[in-house]
């Protein structure tokens, strides 16, 4: 479904990621991880059309994308949900929601997927009228989730889903992109917890300074000595 090529990144000349190549089949949950400041979230962003490529290239659905707008990757099923959750704090619950379907136009079908939000985030249903930065990280990271879902993906992003909850919280973050992966979209996922990235993730890569240092199945680079050195505290 994605292939990144030789994907390079740069921030005012200086490099950040280098000749990156990753695949994601459809289906799957592919997790990036690796330590702050390697060139994940980068990457991220470049799929979603946020960060332009010095080289190489990106094809999503046997589609060359890399020049692509990000609002036109986004109609084409590629929907990011940014590091910080990036919600609109002064506007409620229901309309950061909507937003999030700003490329669609079928009314009946938004309504359906408003639906489908509000039965896996029941709390959210609750609060559609709640105004959005009065609630708490995991609610929030919640919305977040749920605005991205609103854009009816092919292929989620989630970036650090994890970040600034409370961790009775993370497990049920975690839990729920396995069920929205189980619904049928395919999953792009950095997370800073690498040990529950990895249990949930059928494959994985390891990025470090800016290259792809390893890659595997979810399964292999948990019993990987150099992960668990490097990150599990093993």
């Amino acid at each position: 479904m994605l292939s990144l090529q030789n994907i390079a990144i740069h921030y005012s000349k200086v490099p950040a990621v280098h000749d990156v190549s990753i695949e994601v089949n459809e289906g799957e949950i592919v997790a990036l991880v690796g330590g702050n400041g390697n060139g994940k979230s980068s990457t991220l962003r470049a799929v979603a059309g946020l960060n332009p490529v010095a080289h190489g290239k990106i094809v999503f659905d046997s589609q060359d994308v890399t020049g692509v707008p990000a609002h036109r990757r986004t109609g084409l099923g590629l929907s990011l949900v940014p590091e910080g959750r990036r919600l609109f704090p002064k506007l409620t619950v229901e309309k950061n929601l909507r937003l999030g379907a700003f490329t669609r136009r079928d009314a009946i079908e938004i309504e359906q997927s408003l639906d489908y939000v509000f039965d896996m985030f029941p709390i959210l249903k609750g609060r559609r009228h709640q105004i959005a930065g009065t609630m708490s990280g995991g609610e929030q990271q919640m919305l977040a989730i749920s605005r991205g879902l609103m854009a009816k993906p092919r292929l989620l992003m989630l970036d650090e889903p994890s970040w600034g909850i409370a961790p009775k919280l993370v497990t049920k973050i975690l839990d729920t992109i396995q069920q929205i992966n189980a619904a049928g979209i395919t999953i792009l996922v950095v997370e800073q917890n690498v040990k529950r990235a990895l249990e949930i993730a059928h494959r994985a890569y390891v990025l470090q300074t800016g290259r792809i240092v390893l890659a595997g199945s979810g399964k292999e680079l948990l019993g990987n000595p150099d992960i668990q050195k490097a990150y599990l505290g093993l």
